[in-house]
């Protein structure tokens, strides 16, 4: 992924959902897509020209949505098997009610120039949406509306905000760039601004199964892990190739049912913790395309997106990953 005053209610915009372009669903998979997420059972994935795509197979064949967009969709996220939101450039925010099969378009700001990155919904109709330059949307009616909510952040320069999750017994959290990150233990309502271990971008964030308990992610391969909702933060260092230090940087993650977490990344890295994030075994697939997004998909394996499109691969260490991955040690 990439990387204010307060403004009134910025008015929701309405839209029937239609095909955005015509193409073949086989070669949507091969494209870039920069996200993909759970609905229910079901896998949906978005990216480059308002194309969004959903398999109910986990990740073995996909179908094109309906959808009113053309512009570059950067991230999508379901509270729900069947009410999804996806976010993009020109400030865009489509909403599905049918698991993803069809979009319309809730709310644009082309005028912003502010692309959103990343959405997070709490229910029905609680959620926010952040992005670049410091973009902070939040509605309390299920996107209807939308309020620009960036002054409740001390963010005077504007910071690109990648990245918003909800941290287990703690509250949400947001990371951005220039190491920016800001915690809420009041479900958005007050924001603090963190000491940050690092002056980076940070790309991600991911909750971890235990309490109070995250990662942060970015440039170079960086990693943090707080277990007190950052207050207080643990370089984890991610194995490189022979002396070299790992140093590919690191834009999407995801938590597997078994309680493993899996990074991705640029230089098609893949790293795995069988330890709740405290280390990692990495690999790069063969073809060293970047990845942006990862969620388990069938027998084991890994449903990855990003500039390659959709890949389906075996997890690393496993015997089936051997001809699909190349050791980064």
């Amino acid at each position: 992924m990439l990387a204010g005053s307060g403004l009134p209610v910025l008015a929701a915009q309405d839209s029937v959902a239609t095909s955005a372009i015509e193409v073949p669903v086989d070669k949507i998979t091969s494209t870039l897509l920069l996200d993909v997420a759970n609905a229910g059972q079901r896998l949906v994935a978005v990216g480059q020209r308002g194309h969004i795509i959903y398999s109910d197979d986990q990740g073995k064949s996909w179908t094109q949505a309906k959808v009113p967009t053309r512009q570059l969709l950067t991230a999508v996220y379901f509270v729900d098997a069947q009410h999804g939101w996806a976010v993009g450039h020109d400030a865009q925010i489509l909403v599905s009610t049918d698991g993803g099969e069809t979009w319309a378009l809730q709310f644009e700001d082309p005028e912003r120039e502010s692309p959103l990155i990343d959405v997070w919904f709490e229910n029905l109709e609680h959620g926010f949406a952040v992005g670049a330059y410091g973009t902070l949307l939040e509605t309390s009616d299920g996107g209807q509306s939308w309020e620009d909510v960036a002054d409740l952040l001390d963010n005077e320069d504007g910071a690109h905000l990648n990245s918003i999750i909800q941290v287990k017994d703690a509250g949400l959290l947001i990371a951005g760039e220039m190491g920016m990150i800001f915690r809420s233990a009041d479900n958005g309502l007050t924001w603090e601004t963190l000491e940050s271990p690092y002056e980076g971008s940070l790309f991600g964030a991911l909750p971890l199964m235990q309490s109070r308990s995250l990662l942060v992610f970015g440039l170079r391969g960086s990693v943090f892990r707080s277990t007190d909702f950052g207050d207080s933060w643990q370089q984890i260092t991610l194995p490189g190739d022979g002396s070299e230090p790992f140093k590919f940087g690191l834009a999407g993650a995801s938590t597997l049912p078994d309680g493993s977490v899996v990074l991705v990344g640029n230089g098609g890295s893949v790293a795995v913790s069988h330890d709740d994030g405290l280390t990692f075994s990495v690999s790069n697939l063969a073809d060293r395309k970047p990845l942006s997004s990862v969620v388990a998909g069938a027998d084991g394996q890994l449903v990855t997106v990003g500039q390659g499109g959709v890949q389906m691969i075996n997890q690393p260490g496993s015997a089936a990953a051997s001809g699909q991955m190349e050791s980064a040690q």
